[in-house]
Parts: structure tokens; C-alpha cells; sequence
């Protein structure tokens, strides 16, 4: 794995050693613990976005809503109008 090298002010560095005190940790361990949990973050998403374009793409969703009765359409007259 290649290593990533990410330039930081002086004052920025000083926040991450704070916040990995704060917490108890190595500024290495906080700047790995931060790294997976933003990359599970992203990928928790990814899966919602795909998961909802699916369920949106459904054409019973569709059917489901018409059968409602519900009335996704824009209002009439209302154009350049604020909500």
C-alpha cells in the first residue's frame, strides 16, 4: 500500500494532536481511527444511494403512489412563486 502524504499547517496539526489527546490516543492512532471511519462512513453512502435508487427506479413505487392518490406533480400557478 502506498503511503499518503498530506501536508498540514502548523496550527492544523496542533488541533489533531489536541483531538487525539482528547481522546486519549497517538496522533497516528486518531488519524488512522478518523481514516476508517470516514471511509465506512463513505461506503455506508455509497449503499444508501444505491439502495434508494433502487427502491425509486421500482415501477410498483410508482404504481403505489398512483393508487395512493398522491399528487407528486408541481402545483398550478405557483410559478416564480416562494414556497
Amino acid at each position: 500500500m502506498a503511503a499518503l502524504n498530506v501536508d498540514f499547517s502548523d496550527a492544523e496539526l496542533e488541533d489533531l494532536r489536541d483531538a487525539a489527546r482528547e481522546r486519549g490516543m497517538t496522533l497516528k492512532a486518531f488519524v488512522r481511527s478518523s481514516t476508517t471511519d470516514a471511509i465506512a462512513h463513505q461506503r455506508s453512502l455509497k449503499t444508501a444511494a444505491t439502495e434508494f435508487q433502487r427502491v425509486f427506479a421500482d415501477p410498483s413505487l410508482a404504481e403505489a403512489i398512483e393508487a395512493a392518490g398522491i399528487d407528486d406533480g408541481p402545483v398550478a400557478n405557483t410559478t416564480g412563486r416562494a414556497a
